[in-house]
């Protein structure tokens, strides 16, 4: 079996098949050097990642994705569906973290919300 027929296969019992697509193409994407952090989809969850990104797993202090530096501790994420709206604050100090990690999670959040719904 080769690794797309492996890959094809991982996704074979999700339910919506547009995010099926997308998943199957950002698994390949991410061989290609596609930034994980970059993806619309969650390869662990199987689910749009706005969809997830309140999981701790999706905690990540290394690169500040959902981390405040400054209180070393997580950031809490929102994700409003109806508004679009995605903030992220620190569950200590309520500051959005003013990182680079911060600003690709919301992108991707909104990229992964108009994805959803196209």
């Amino acid at each position: 079996m080769t690794t797309t027929e492996t890959t094809t296969d991982r996704y074979a019992d999700v339910s919506n098949r547009s995010l099926a697509d997308v998943l199957r193409a950002e698994d390949a994407a991410e061989e290609d050097g596609l930034d994980p952090f970059e993806r619309v989809s969650c390869r662990l969850h199987r689910r749009w990642i706005h969809q997830c990104v309140h999981s701790s797993t999706h905690v990540v202090a290394v690169t500040g994705h959902r981390w405040c530096r400054d209180c070393e501790c997580p950031a809490a994420i929102s994700v409003d569906e109806l508004l679009g709206d995605v903030v992220v604050r620190c569950t200590r100090c309520l500051r959005v973290p003013a990182t680079a990690a911060t600003r690709q999670l919301v992108r991707a959040c909104r990229a992964s919300l108009a994805a959803a719904t196209a």
